[in-house]
């Protein structure tokens, strides 16, 4: 099944709580979202007031991991008119939250980003909670962030981690103590393991036997162009090969199917992805993008099968330049060497 970047991305969207289950969630509501990893730091995302194109847009990250005690950054983005970042001429805009002053933010780097302090951060969640305007301006421009959804997004941050009732919580704060708070969950190890490079020459009988069994693997219409002659095979590890080929192509570009196979029949494929867009030795990656926004997963092979190692989407695809603004991981792993 192809990766699909659709409204499943931008609206309602909630997995299973974090205390439950290894796997992350992505939630949205309105001009904010929420994506939480299976380590349970999360990153909450409010976006532009006005979604139409052409116009000055504003975006706040806040990410914070789990655990007691735990601060959160914030930090901004801004653009033009022209959908490019905004580079303010003294390099500083002013914030303000409900008509007060907050002081000033300093952008710079590559994509202009600025970090806010913490007084700027809690005069922000007080004031999108609620019915307040945070703005930022620079004496030519002025900035508005939404507080649309902000209240439903920061609570389920608060809830995942834990949070809610402590000193601590963005919102709904308490005297409930830190020690309850969530802690944060290790990342699953994925140890690499050696592999070759050499192309594998099937012939024409084994690709023949080999499309067989690989369809049992596929779901009615999925690969339907993919003939024998169109397989590629690289071996692995202990007999075993990846088989790959073009599934299908579209608007959002085209998709590899990526099996591990045995060597000779029976080949026992197990397919780890019909959405592949390209791969290296022992990895493989699926890279999605649309309308300026993107999904993506990463799989390294382990000497047993290709273990996913990230999953991450940019969120919201707006219409002034910040589709692909953020990086909102899902699912992270930590990837050890492969022993020497």
């Amino acid at each position: 099944m192809r990766i699909a970047i659709t409204a499943a991305l931008l609206g309602a969207c909630a997995l299973p709580a974090l205390a439950d289950t290894p796997e992350g969630i992505h939630f949205a509501h309105h001009d904010w979202e929420i994506a939480c990893d299976n380590t349970r730091t999360c990153r909450a995302v409010g976006y532009y007031q006005a979604e139409e194109p052409g116009n000055p847009a504003a975006t706040v990250l806040l990410e914070r991991a789990a655990g007691p005690g735990r601060p959160v950054t914030a930090t901004l983005m801004l653009t033009g008119f022209d959908g490019k970042y905004w580079v303010p001429k003294t390099g500083n805009v002013a914030m303000r939250a409900d008509g007060h002053a907050l002081g000033d933010v300093t952008l710079g780097g590559d994509d202009m980003q600025g970090t806010l302090s913490a007084a700027q951060l809690r005069a922000l969640v007080e004031a999108v909670a609620g019915t307040g305007v945070v703005q930022w301006h620079d004496g030519e421009q002025v900035w508005t962030l939404s507080g649309q959804g902000a209240a439903a997004v920061l609570l389920k941050m608060d809830a995942l981690q834990g949070r809610l009732g402590t000193p601590g919580a963005l919102l709904r704060m308490g005297s409930r103590a830190e020690d309850g708070v969530l802690p944060a969950l290790p990342p699953p190890e994925v140890r690499r393991a050696a592999t070759g490079k050499d192309e594998v020459v099937l012939p024409p009988a084994t690709r023949a036997a080999l499309m067989r069994e690989l369809r049992g693997t596929l779901a009615e219409g999925d690969c339907e162009a993919l003939g024998p002659d169109d397989l590629s095979a690289l071996p692995l590890s202990a007999g075993r090969l990846l088989v790959y080929g073009q599934c299908w192509a579209g608007a959002a570009g085209t998709g590899t199917a990526y099996w591990v196979t045995g060597s000779a029949a029976p080949f026992e494929p197990a397919l780890v992805t019909t959405d592949g867009s390209d791969h290296a030795p022992g990895e493989i990656h699926a890279y999605r993008s649309m309308s300026g926004c993107w999904e993506s997963t990463e799989w390294v092979w382990d000497g047993r099968r290709f273990a996913r190692t990230r999953q991450a989407t940019s969120g919201r695809c707006g219409t002034a330049g910040f589709g692909s603004t953020w990086n909102l991981p899902t699912f992270v792993a930590k990837v050890m060497p492969r022993p020497r």
